[in-house]
């Protein structure tokens, strides 16, 4: 039992808005948005200004709204397998009302949608586009195997989709590093779907390994995993990578070592580990962009300060 004072019952409340909102995965948004402009998108622009960029800003906060509240519909309506698949995080996340859920859900799509009227009519559509296809992914599509694999992994790249058209940088080598990360986020919803198969059961989910059975899972991954090795050596050739390779060769040894591990696991907790290995080598490709060629940013520096 958790003790009954008033302080310890706010701070379990955040706790639990923090756990609905995956308060973690949002502060990684914001920083791979803010990465992303500096050292991709915005490559012909100097640094500060990229910093002071109103309309950036309200790209990003509309952004973390409407992706907050995309979290926050998933946990209502994922109730049930959650209670089977995260019973500590289900608990924790139990401390809000589905009431109070609801309310903020709207509350965080209103206040996204005018963050991006503030930048444009056509940003403020996009972001009403987004918060419906949202909605359609966490109360139907998900429960397809196909259709859901795929709609998740655009979901998860779209917010990178509107800084990239913010800054009109239509790269090549932006369209392949897109590629990569598309096939690695595919490969990991793969494993959580193989993760969290207990409760897609009996929420009568038909994930793809529901679907199809783990082993056709498995060579799916497998095959995604092949196919990433293409754009990688597309961006191992762009010199503008810099030290950013050595980001490369580490994320090929572990899709190598995933590829043939996926095979031998055959539990939660090995499917978990897997899916976690995944989500740090996100993690480590958000902040590997500060090794992208560092000439480019001090010329950034060097163009503002002259």
């Amino acid at each position: 039992m958790f003790p009954a004072s008033n302080t310890t019952k706010l701070g379990l409340k955040f706790l639990s808005l923090f756990s609905v909102v995956r308060g973690y995965n949002i502060l990684v948004l914001i920083a791979a948005q803010y990465l992303a402009a500096i050292f991709i998108f915005s490559e012909k622009k100097t640094l500060f200004p990229i910093l002071l960029d109103w309309h950036l800003l309200y790209l990003v906060l509309a952004t973390v709204c409407v992706v907050a509240a995309g979290y926050i519909i998933n946990n209502f309506y994922d109730v049930k397998a959650d209670r089977i698949n995260r019973p500590l995080k289900s608990g924790l996340d139990a401390q809000i009302k589905q009431e109070t859920k609801l309310s903020l859900y709207f509350l965080l799509n209103f206040i996204g949608f005018a963050f991006g009227w503030l930048v444009s009519w056509r940003a403020a559509l996009f972001f009403a586009m987004y918060i419906f296809v949202i909605w359609f992914y966490s109360h139907k599509l998900k429960r397809f195997p196909l259709i859901g694999l795929i709609s998740a992994t655009v979901l998860t790249i779209l917010p990178f989709f509107v800084i990239f058209v913010h800054f009109k940088n239509f790269s090549v080598v932006i369209f392949i590093h897109a590629i990569f990360l598309f096939l690695i986020i595919m490969a990991r919803e793969l494993i959580k779907d193989l993760e969290n198969m207990k409760g897609a059961l009996v929420s009568n989910y038909k994930t793809f390994p529901v679907a199809y059975g783990e082993h056709k899972t498995k060579q799916l991954i497998a095959f995604i995993i092949v196919l990433t090795f293409a754009p990688t050596i597309v961006l191992f050739n762009y010199p503008g990578i810099a030290y950013m390779k050595y980001y490369f060769y580490f994320a090929c040894i572990i899709l190598v070592f995933i590829a043939f591990y996926i095979f031998k696991a055959n539990n939660k907790k090995q499917y978990q580990m897997l899916h976690n290995i995944l989500k740090i080598l996100l993690l480590v490709g958000v902040f590997s962009l500060l090794l992208i060629d560092k000439s480019l940013l001090l010329d950034k520096v060097i163009n503002k300060l002259s």
